[in-house]
Parts: C-alpha cells; structure tokens; sequence
C-alpha cells in the first residue's frame, strides 16, 4: 500500500507540473526535430550563399547573423550599393512560430519570406531569374537538388523551400525560464520571478505570449500615446490599405531579447531598460519605477535559450557559366562579367 501511495502522489505531482505550465501564458521552447537532414543542410548552404545577390556579396546571414541572436545589430539593414533598408531586421531565432513573417506581415511563411529579399532592389538586388540560373551552374549544387528533390532542376520554389526548411531548425530552446516553467525554481533569480510577475500583471501578456513570447498577433506601435520616430514604415496599411491599420505591426517575439538590439521596427532603441520602460509607456500609459525596471530587464534575459550551434557550409566554387558578381554597378542587372571600368 506504501509502494502504491507514493507512485499515486509521484504520477499526481507530474500531472501538477503539467497543469501548472499549460496555465501560463509563456509555453516552453522545445528543441527541433531534424527529419529532413539532406534539405536542412542545402538550406544551411543557401542561407550563407552571398552568390543569390547582384553583389555577390549579401546573403540571409548578413541581415539574418547567427552570430548575433539573428540580427544585424543595426537600426536597419544595410543593403545593395550600401542602400538603408527601410526597417529593423527581425531575428531569424524562433521564426517559425510566428503567424507571418516581415513586420507588416506580407509574407505568409518563412519560405515566402526567403524569396522576396533577393529580389528587392533595396536589399540583395538580384532577381528569382538570376539567383536559380547561379546556383544551377554550379554541378555541386544540381547534385544536392536532385537528392533532395529527386532531379537537379533548381527553381526558385525549391530553393526557398530549402532556404525555410533550415530556417525551421534555428529554435533556442533550454533558457532558464523554460527550466524554470519545467519545475526548476532556481533557474531565475528573484529578480527575474518578480519581473514575469510584473510582466503578467501589467498586461505585457496580452500581446506578448505563447512559445515566442510573441509573434501571433498584430498591434498598434503607439496605442496609448503616439511613437515618435522619422522610420517612414506605416505597417499592416501597406498590405491590407486599411486606415485602421497604420502604425499596426507584428507583435515581436521576446525570445533572446538581451542579443538582439536595437529594438522596435525602426531600430531607435539601444537598451532593454529604455525599451521596458517605452513600452509601459506608450502601450500600457504606465511608468515602471526603477526596480521594476530592473525586475522586467531580468526577466527578459532569461528568455535567451541555447543558441543553434552552425558548422559553415563549404560553397561550391563559381565557374565560366556562373552570372559574374557586379558589387558596385548601378546598371540596370547583368549576367556579364564585371566591366573593369566598373571597378575604377
């Protein structure tokens, strides 16, 4: 009967546990299951390939840094012909579980996402045409497409289907709020615990939940007082025309927080303490005393979750057939070789 007591009140206390995590608005990161490693690691390839812009020198990592939280760490991109890009790069981290991509939300998913940055002429300033007929010149390339997709034909559906399909495995999980939302008390500090206190009873919540800590709703950037800022980004009105719609964009996840600055779709904002304490402002009309500030800053750190551990890939060397890169022309896109006149 003891035996049987003390299993009853073990398998009572995981239900508990169970019940305890489902009830928070936060759920736990799980780590990726890879069941596609051939796609996944042509995808890696393509991610890194700078040969899918006109310069031949941009790639997703360079707006996209897995080295810095997925992120540039910059206001906004630097671009084609060293253009400013127009908007702050969101991380790559855990963007598979957004409910679109882009801070307007134009891209449905992460693959048609992948597919607009090469062609836009502010940001890789190539064109779909052109990027397929690169990577296809190179026999290295045909040969990862025909094992994965059965015939070496490269075409800009694949080659963004493989681009997403890595994308899907960049998820953090194992930060110390996921230990801690798992039973692990001394995962946080205490600061950190009364800073999620603060972060639910504020209403931080309402936008900001779910396994991204965001990223599953739209809101407006302003909704109690105005965001002052001269980014000339006006959000969902750009996609759906709707005047109700300005200023209104993706809810950003808050997941690796601490790694990717600065923050807001205009980039404005260098620290956390000055983000937590904007956002009260603006979205709440609240103002946070100095250690509540302190407390939500420690909480928002410890949503930074093991970081995807990459090994570079090695890209197929370019040869006569493969488009010549053209990093400082203003000419309209070119398949010919860079003009030495180019170059003076």
């Amino acid at each position: 009967m003891t035996k049987l007591t003390s299993i009853a009140i073990f398998i009572a206390g995981i239900f508990a546990s169970v019940h305890a995590i489902s009830a928070e608005p936060i759920e736990v990161i799980k780590a990726v299951k890879v069941t596609e490693p051939e796609k996944v690691e042509l995808g890696k390839m393509l991610f890194f390939e700078p040969r899918l812009s006109k310069s031949g020198y941009i790639s997703c990592n360079s707006c996209h840094n897995l080295a810095t939280g997925g992120v540039d760490a910059l206001p906004t991109s630097v671009g084609h012909n060293w253009q400013q890009g127009p908007i702050n790069s969101p991380t790559v981290l855990n963007a598979n579980y957004m409910l679109a991509q882009f801070w307007d939300g134009r891209a449905s998913d992460l693959q048609a996402q992948a597919a607009g940055p090469i062609e836009n002429p502010k940001e890789m300033g190539y064109s779909h045409a052109l990027a397929t007929q690169t990577i296809a010149s190179m026999p290295a390339y045909r040969a990862h497409f025909a094992k994965v997709y059965g015939d070496e034909n490269v075409t800009i559906d694949r080659l963004t289907d493989a681009i997403s399909t890595f994308e899907k495995t960049l998820v953090t999980p194992n930060s110390p709020f996921d230990q801690y939302l798992l039973g692990k008390q001394d995962a946080i500090s205490v600061d950190a615990k009364a800073g999620y206190q603060l972060f639910k009873s504020k209403g931080c919540v309402s936008c900001h939940n779910g396994p991204a800590v965001g990223g599953t709703m739209y809101m407006k950037m302003g909704l109690i007082k105005p965001f002052h800022t001269n980014n000339p980004a006006e959000g969902r009105i750009a996609v759906t025309g709707k005047e109700a719609d300005k200023f209104v964009f993706k809810v950003p996840t808050l997941r690796n927080i601490e790694l990717t600055y600065p923050y807001f779709h205009d980039g404005s904002v260098w620290t956390l303490e000055e983000a937590v304490n904007t956002m009260a402002d603006i979205q709440l009309g609240q103002k946070l005393s100095d250690k509540e500030n302190l407390e939500m800053v420690a909480f928002l750190v410890s949503l930074t979750g093991d970081q995807p551990q990459i090994t570079l890939p090695i890209l197929p060397p370019s040869n006569k057939n493969t488009p010549r890169p053209v990093p400082f022309s203003h000419d309209p896109m070119s398949s010919k070789p860079v003009s030495s006149e180019l170059l003076k």
